[in-house]
């Protein structure tokens, strides 16, 4: 039988992970060729900040080495970035002007960083954080220049200001939001956090709106100006301020989006042929950007590209960690609480300890943790499952 051939589309976690899967169900059934962007094989993006922090190397943070791809026999263009999908001859087309045909196509082109449109955005020294060559940009500024300012009071922010403070620059971080993480963690945890990272030295400013950066005269950003008036230096601007789906090719090729691919529990594109996973799809209307539910989401995909077709991917719940040595944090599903929810909340402000369970009927649907998160997956089989918990609650 003649193979069919699998084309992907981006060279990261979510895609790979997806190729890995399918290994395990099947190789004799696809011919696979992969277009990365980057110039490197398949890397661990998480552990960009322990990179970034001088804790490891980009060496071990590799996930599939080059040998990985030939020993699959798996046709890898690096340095390629795909430009165009014919859907009628089903070819990808990428910008040095190669091409590939393909009997299935996934699209695993992740996300790109959202850089807010202010004046001065494109200025020398201002970056996003999301891949090998930003964080090889920091550590080489940190070398040469002093004022540092991260803008995202996130966890990658946060990750990015750390990293940069041990590399020995004056990191200021702004943040749009009352306190940090709001995404993650409730208002006293987010100013634990902040006490414990003014401790090692960062500073910070929140809530506060960026409206210019402002360039020397050789066109590298010097200074931050916020909305107020008030004016930082800063030579290098790092954006860590959210992600956008990476969805531009699926929308060129008429592949109907809406703030990622729109996709169905199959992660089939409305095109069945054409499948997308990670940060570029948008599945039931959320977007994930944390890498469990992406794997997941790989192993129904890989499921149905092996033709089992009997796997479904229903959503995920998400659970948050900080990759800052030393601090300790966790939430997971609905740790805010509204109507008809109740809290169970242990605070211990000296200890710097904070523990926060959100009860509704009975069943845990949210935590979160500051401080000693040891019984933090514990919570979170918890959450997932929809325990009843009324025997154990006391």
């Amino acid at each position: 039988m003649k193979k069919l051939k699998l084309v992907m589309i981006g060279n990261g976690m979510a895609g790979v992970r997806t190729l890995e899967e399918l290994l395990k169900l099947t190789n004799e059934l696809y011919d696979i060729t992969v277009f990365g962007a980057e110039p490197h094989p398949n890397y661990n993006r998480i552990l960009l900040s322990p990179v970034l922090a001088g804790e490891q190397q980009f060496e071990e943070i590799v996930l599939n080495d080059l040998d990985w791809y030939a020993e699959n026999g798996i046709h890898l263009m690096l340095n390629r970035k795909v430009v165009k999908i014919d859907r009628v001859k089903r070819r990808v087309i990428a910008d040095d002007g190669s091409e590939a045909v393909y009997d299935r196509l996934l699209i695993a082109t992740g996300s790109n960083p959202f850089i807010l449109p202010i004046p001065g955005k494109d200025l020398q020294g201002v970056i996003g954080y999301r891949d090998i060559a930003d964080t090889q940009v920091m550590m080489e500024t940190a070398k040469t220049h002093k004022h540092a300012v991260v803008i995202g009071g996130g966890l990658l922010g946060l990750e990015a200001a750390n990293g940069l403070k041990l590399r020995g620059m004056d990191v200021t971080v702004v943040h749009i939001g009352d306190w940090l993480m709001e995404r993650q963690l409730d208002k006293t945890a987010g100013t634990l956090l902040q006490s414990a990272l003014e401790s090692r030295g960062l500073k910070f400013l929140l809530p506060k709106h960026t409206a210019e950066l402002l360039d020397n005269s050789e066109g590298r950003v010097c200074a931050v100006k916020f909305k107020d008036g008030e004016v930082i230096p800063a030579d290098l601007v790092v954006m860590a301020a959210g992600i956008r789906p990476n969805s531009e090719l699926a929308e060129q090729a008429g592949i109907p989006c809406n703030r990622g691919i729109l996709v169905n529990d199959t992660l089939q594109t409305y095109d069945p042929r054409i499948y997308a996973v990670g940060e570029c799809a948008n599945h039931r209307g959320t977007a994930y950007g944390l890498v469990a539910p992406l794997f997941e989401q790989a192993k129904v995909c890989a499921n149905h590209l092996a033709m089992l077709g009997f796997s479904r991917y229903l959503g995920s719940v998400t659970s948050t960690k900080l990759k800052v040595t030393g601090i300790d944090l966790f939430s997971a599903g609905d740790f805010i609480g509204g109507d008809g929810t109740e809290t169970i909340t242990l605070s211990d402000p000296i200890g710097g300890v904070y523990k926060k369970l959100v009860i509704k009927d009975d069943v845990l649907v949210g935590a979160c943790l500051y401080g000693d998160t040891a019984d933090g997956g514990w919570y979170f089989r918890q959450v997932r499952e929809g325990q009843n918990v009324a025997q154990i609650r006391d």
